[in-house]
Formats: structure tokens, sequence, C-alpha cells
């Protein structure tokens, strides 16, 4: 039997963070960046803040030790996640 797509989509959350944190267990400021680059850049386009991904870390670094660990990289995917909700709900449901 294949996993679902719902736990496809998790496979891919967790293996996206442990490719930007290499053999860590946490991401680095730069791995946040590389991250941020890479899988959000469409995100990053739309900032009108040139320092939005140091703010993140900033918010995401709740020990304020340099570290972003899997629960942070997760809360962040969460409250990006429920922001995009809120938007298809409010400008695109039912428009399709």
């Amino acid at each position: 039997m294949s996993p679902s797509e719902l736990e496809k989509a998790m496979e891919t959350l967790m293996f996206t963070f442990h490719k930007y944190a290499g053999d860590k267990s946490y991401l680095s400021k730069e791995d946040l960046h590389k991250l941020m680059d890479k899988e959000f850049s469409e995100f990053l386009k739309n900032q009108n803040d040139p320092l939005a991904v140091d703010n993140i870390m900033k918010d995401l670094d709740q020990c304020r030790d340099g570290r972003v660990s899997f629960h942070s990289y997760f809360s962040l995917i969460a409250g990006l996640t429920i922001a995009c909700n809120d938007y298809y709900c409010k400008n695109m449901k039912g428009k399709k």
C-alpha cells in the first residue's frame, strides 16, 4: 500500500528540514536563509521587508542560541499554511 498524499506531504516537510540542517538537528541562520531562498522564493519576493528572513529567524529562535529546531520550523510551516488558507478562503474559494 502506498502512502497517502498527506503522508507524502509530511515526509516532504520532514526531509526538507533535514536537507537544509544536514547532520545537525537544527537549522542555523545560514541554513534558514538557504531554505527560505530556495523553498519560499515567491513568499520572499512578495515581502516588503528585506530583513524578512532575519525577523523570521528571531521569532523562531526561541532559545536565542542561533538555532531553529524542527518544532520551530514546523511552527513556521504551520503559520504560513494558515495564512495561505485564510487567503484562499477569503479570495479564491468558490472562484474555480
